[in-house]
């Protein structure tokens, strides 16, 4: 098994989770320089889109070095797309590709990819195979035009990181539900144990439950205790709130490790457990919103709206900055909306 950046993980765990929507590049950017995650993953992409040759999905695979271990999470059910895309991942320098097994998003999972492939574990183990032969075959030489990679694809990925990195095998990793429309958590996780993934993290919740009610985390402890008398780490995710809730769990379930996801939402200080200032929650906002505008402008600037929702939480005037701020459409208009309200100037229309 090809653990790569997994055996050299402080214990214990405590990254950032893949989010949709969330965890751009911006975003983990920030979380990375004011606190020390683990490591990062980025959006789930879709192999099938990137296989054809969608060259402007590459965006979600923009990084920065401040993010290293990065991990390239992806998603879809075609066997080929996904030697494709991994080719293409290890030619991008990712420390790692986690294979998405537990989107409840039904447009993803209808399709039978995300949680839909935990109703098909051939298939899944057929995903991580063909994954880990891609990761192998990158690092025996194959080149991109021999993996089959869409020339379109090429071009872009040769512009932003040249000949490539280094050759290396890389590992291949899950992220899953305990089940589908019932827990079938020690059943499913025994078939992924099958292929040896060098990590398997296991969110508490069902797809039918989606994000509704609480994680099962006596369920996730099942699947650690499994994972115990293999190599392969595992991860535990759902419903935490805090460092000392992440610690106390870790400890309590027997996991490796946890993925924080919703609590990191307008807290980028999340892994450090920093008390932070009024200020210092501005200056972040306004950071957050130019290293979008100018290291990711492939990204819609309206996305940031949310992040600045977030950031606006827990202080006298919020609801109305938050008002203010769901207006801007550019950096510059973050920063003198921002500046407006610590003034004293800010009114908000209705």
């Amino acid at each position: 098994m090809v653990r790569g950046f997994w055996d050299k993980l402080e214990d214990p765990i405590v990254a950032l989770a893949p989010m949709d929507g969330v965890t751009d590049a911006a975003y983990r950017y920030m979380v990375c320089k004011h606190s020390n995650p683990s490591f990062t993953m980025t959006e789930f992409t879709n192999v099938e889109g990137l296989a054809r040759g969608a060259s402007d999905m590459l965006r979600a695979f923009i990084y920065s070095e401040i993010e290293r271990p990065v991990v390239a999470q992806i998603y879809g059910v075609e066997v080929d797309s996904y030697y494709k895309t991994a080719v293409m991942l290890c030619y991008m320098g990712f420390d790692g590709i986690d294979i998405n097994m537990g989107c409840p998003a039904n447009k993803v999972a209808k399709r039978g990819s995300g949680a839909g492939l935990i109703r098909t574990p051939d298939l899944a183990k057929r995903l991580v195979k063909i994954c880990k032969k891609a990761s192998k075959d990158w690092a025996e030489g194959i080149s991109l035009e021999d993996a089959g990679v869409h020339e379109n694809n090429i071009e872009v990925i040769r512009k932003i990181h040249g000949e490539g990195a280094e050759r290396k095998e890389i590992p291949i990793s899950v992220k899953t539900r305990v089940g589908f429309d019932e827990v079938i958590t020690e059943e499913w996780v025994k078939h992924l144990l099958e292929v040896e993934p060098a990590n398997i993290s296991m969110h508490g919740r069902t797809l039918k439950q989606m994000y509704m009610g609480e994680a099962a985390w006596e369920e996730i402890a099942k699947g650690a205790e499994l994972c115990k008398k293999t190599e392969t780490s595992y991860l535990g995710n759902g419903d935490i709130q805090s460092m000392d809730d992440a610690l106390e769990k870790i400890k309590k379930y027997g996991v490796d490790g946890v993925l924080i996801g919703r609590a990191t939402f307008g807290n980028p200080w999340f892994f450090s457990d920093k008390e932070v200032t009024d200020l210092e929650k501005f200056e972040a906002a306004i950071e957050h919103a130019h290293y979008l505008e100018k290291e990711v402008p492939e990204v819609n600037f309206i996305s940031m709206r949310k992040h600045l929702g977030w950031y606006c939480k827990g202080f006298d005037g919020a609801r109305e900055l938050r008002k203010a701020l769901m207006r801007v459409q550019t950096a510059d208009d973050v920063e003198a909306t921002i500046r407006k309200f610590q003034s004293g100037e800010l009114t908000v229309e209705n």
